[in-house]
């Protein structure tokens, strides 16, 4: 029986990713990171979330592996099994035990999406052991310095069925993002989409009165992603108000009611 060798180079970010800091979330990471204690980033969707970490790995020329959690991620999904390929058995890393030997950074993306039974093979990871038990390997695996697990979450979609256990969230130090005020978002959004500093402000102001409706027909106003999406469309050509109904608009809800009240608000800034 044999592991598979596992290239840590691949997963090197070599580019500098595009992010704006928006309080003390670099210094924080990199303090966190220096003590060896796992980081634990919420907020809402499309916030920047992701870019940040991409952002820090780039930063701490670490390896990184990203796992969207969903309902049907299993303990051996993050971990690993056992395979068999040309009759002989391979046993093949999954990418938490990856990160482990690589020392990289292991972001589990949206970690209440996960069973709740697949999260608990991260606590010995994210306290003063460090360490990753294969059992059907008989193996620990100890983690190196370098390594980090990053997890992250959204609590406007929290419920009885979808919340972060207090034995796991303890065990974290916790980063909170939200939109970036209007003038940097309105940077954002020229230097992602390419769009003139008009256009970038217009968007900005539909964002701020689609999120003043969160909790009154919205579960969630307009992320800066979907801003740079609507941006990229208009970069294109695309009509502004078609852009924002498409990229704005039909991703933020379903319902007739609330699409004719979103798109009575795309008509007052375009």
């Amino acid at each position: 029986m044999h592991a598979r060798d596992f290239a840590a180079e691949s997963l090197l970010i070599e580019q500098e990713p595009y992010y704006q800091p928006v309080g003390t979330e670099v210094a924080l990471f990199e303090a966190a990171y220096a003590s060896q204690i796992p980081v634990l980033l919420k907020g809402p969707t499309g916030c920047g979330k992701t870019r940040f970490v991409e952002y820090m790995a780039w930063r701490l020329k670490r390896p990184l592996i990203t796992v969207a959690c969903h309902d049907d991620l299993t303990a051996s999904d993050l971990v690993g099994r056992y395979l068999i390929t040309s009759n002989e058995t391979v046993w093949i890393d999954g990418p938490l035990a990856r990160a482990v030997r690589c020392g990289g950074i292991c972001y589990l993306d949206e970690i209440v999406e996960a069973r709740k039974d697949t999260t608990v093979v991260i606590h010995p990871l994210a306290d003063d052991r460090r360490c990753l038990p294969i059992e059907k390997r008989g193996e620990v695996l100890k983690a190196p310095r370098e390594f980090v697990l990053v997890i992250s979450y959204n609590p406007g979609y929290q419920s009885v069925l979808k919340e972060l256990k207090h034995s796991t969230r303890q065990r974290f130090v916790a980063i909170e993002f939200g939109y970036p005020e209007p003038g940097l978002e309105k940077t954002i959004l020229m230097r992602e989409a390419g769009i003139d500093g008009q256009t970038a402000e217009k968007l900005v102001k539909l964002a701020a009165m689609t999120r003043s409706l969160k909790g009154n027909g919205l579960d969630e106003g307009a992320s800066t992603r979907l801003l740079v999406h609507a941006g990229k469309l208009i970069a294109k050509g695309v009509d502004p108000r078609a852009a924002c109904r498409g990229a704005v608009a039909q991703a933020l809800s379903d319902e007739r009611d609330m699409l004719i009240a979103v798109d009575e608000l795309i008509s007052t800034l375009f």
